[in-house]
């Protein structure tokens, strides 16, 4: 399918701020969540409970972390990575070649919101730290569902919305106002770390992007906030 106009010049725009910040994009996420994404993503892992030989599409994969638990989990499943910057692909290949699992893992520089592979074709489907920054993240939910087997499991790992006062008002004013100014700091990227927050204004909050994992067709969708809801999990499961 085609993409439409509209959604070019953000597609682009968030296109070029990862490939500027990618060689610098894991020692930032450690810094800028305190390290918090690692202990998410092993909550993740443990409640996405992965079986040996089973196959994964990891959608945004960026630098490929998620990507490479997921096949240490399944050992021997194929496992597919997706993303639309060829400089954080390379980052990603990079490990996986220096990990060993290069026979295990295939990288695609891709759309997400227009996935090339066939219906039913995984049994789990995921997207990490990316779904808020697509232009149209019903249009990439129901690409998943549709690539992810009968059966099979969706699942979102994402940046949040507290609601608890005064956490929420401490959190904001860290990610608006601190979050950059460590980027231009650090790594050297005032603007593009800057868009981090901004990408998080519109995004949906825990219950509402529940209920959009329902619209586009999954069942039994679980909704997990972490670190005081930063952060959230959402899982669904299309129905066999």
């Amino acid at each position: 399918m085609s993409k439409p106009e509209a959604v070019k010049p953000k597609e682009q725009f968030v296109q070029s701020v990862f490939e500027s910040i990618a060689p610098k994009y894991d020692m930032m996420n450690d810094l800028l969540s305190f390290r918090r994404h690692k202990a998410w993503r092993k909550f993740t892992m443990k409640k996405m409970n992965v079986q040996p030989g089973t196959s994964a599409l990891d959608v945004c994969c960026g630098t490929c972390d998620w990507t490479l638990s997921i096949a240490e989990a399944s050992g021997t499943g194929q496992i597919k990575g997706l993303d639309f910057s060829p400089n954080m692909l390379q980052v990603g290949q990079h490990k996986i070649n220096r990990d060993g699992w290069k026979d295990n893992i295939t990288l695609t520089q891709g759309n997400a919101m227009d996935l090339p592979y066939e219906d039913n074709s995984f049994d789990y489907v995921t997207i990490g730290f990316g779904l808020r920054n697509v232009p149209d993240l019903v249009q990439v939910l129901k690409e998943m569902q549709r690539v992810v087997k009968p059966g099979g499991m969706v699942v979102c790992l994402e940046l949040s919305k507290p609601t608890w006062q005064p956490f929420k008002g401490l959190y904001y004013f860290y990610f608006q106002n601190l979050l950059p100014l460590m980027g231009k700091l650090v790594a050297k990227h005032y603007e593009q770390y800057k868009w981090l927050p901004d990408s998080l204004k519109l995004f949906p909050g825990r219950a509402e992007l529940a209920q959009i994992f329902r619209d586009v067709g999954l069942d039994n969708v679980q909704a997990y906030p972490l670190t005081g809801g930063i952060a959230a999990l959402h899982i669904g499961i299309k129905e066999k």
